[in-house]
C-alpha cells in the first residue's frame, strides 16, 4: 500500500513538472502564423521603461525565425511589410540623426516607401552632413525605401502636415511627390551603389 502511495506521488510530481516546463516553453516561444519570436515578451519594438529595465533589456539577444507558408500558393509577403511600425521607425531615425555632428531638431516622416527627414544644422559642409543623416536612416529602414533629406527648416511644417495621413489619404501621393521635389533642392549626400534613388535616376537618364 505504501509503495502504491509513493508511486502515485512520484507520478503527480512528474506531471506537475511537465506542465510547468510546457508553460515556460510557451512563454519563451510565442508563435504567430509563420513567425516564431523568442524572448518577445514586450508588445513594442523599442522598449522604453525605467533605467533599470533598459539595463536588463540591453543584455537580451534578438532572434526571430520565419518560415514559408505551408499552404501552397498562399502569399504572406504583404504581412511582412504591414508589420513595420512607421511611427517607431520615424522615432529612432530622428534620435539617431541627432547624433550627427552639427545636427539637431530633426523631423522624420515615414510613408510606405519614403523616408523624409528635415533637420536644423549649422554645418559648413552641407553635403557631408546630408550624407551622414541619410546613412543614419539607411541603417534603420529596409533597402527598398527612398530616403530624402533637407536642412531647409522652412519645409518642416509641410512635413508635419502629413503626420496624420496614411497611404489611402486623398491626394497624399501627389502632395508627397511635390514635397520631395522641394526636398531635392537641398544636398542629398552621396549616391551609393544599390541605392534605389540612384537606380531611379539612372532609369530616367536612359
Amino acid at each position: 500500500m505504501k509503495k502504491t502511495f509513493i508511486f502515485l506521488c512520484l507520478c503527480g510530481l512528474t506531471a506537475l513538472t511537465g506542465c510547468q516546463n510546457d508553460t515556460a516553453q510557451n512563454d519563451l516561444y510565442q508563435e504567430s502564423g509563420n513567425t516564431i519570436n523568442v524572448n518577445d515578451q514586450r508588445a513594442e519594438l523599442y522598449h522604453q521603461g525605467t533605467e533599470g529595465d533598459r539595463d536588463d533589456v540591453s543584455e537580451d539577444f534578438g532572434y526571430v525565425r520565419h518560415q514559408r507558408s505551408p499552404v501552397l500558393g498562399e502569399n504572406v509577403g504583404n504581412e511582412h511589410y504591414a508589420a513595420i511600425d512607421r511611427e517607431q521607425l520615424a522615432d529612432i531615425i530622428s534620435k539617431y540623426s541627432t547624433e550627427v555632428p552639427n545636427v539637431d531638431d530633426v523631423s522624420t516622416l515615414v510613408t510606405d516607401e519614403e523616408v523624409i527627414i528635415v533637420y536644423d544644422s549649422d554645418t559648413e559642409d552641407r553635403s557631408y552632413t546630408a550624407d551622414q543623416v541619410k546613412k543614419m536612416a539607411m541603417s534603420v529602414v529596409p533597402g527598398w525605401y527612398h530616403i530624402y533629406v533637407s536642412d531647409n527648416t522652412n519645409l518642416r511644417k509641410t512635413v508635419e502636415s502629413y503626420a496624420t495621413m496614411d497611404s489611402n489619404s486623398e491626394n497624399a501621393e501627389y502632395g508627397i511627390n511635390k514635397l520631395i521635389k522641394e526636398i531635392e533642392k537641398s544636398p542629398q549626400g552621396n549616391k551609393e551603389k544599390g541605392d534605389p534613388q540612384q537606380e531611379t535616376t539612372n532609369e530616367n537618364n536612359l
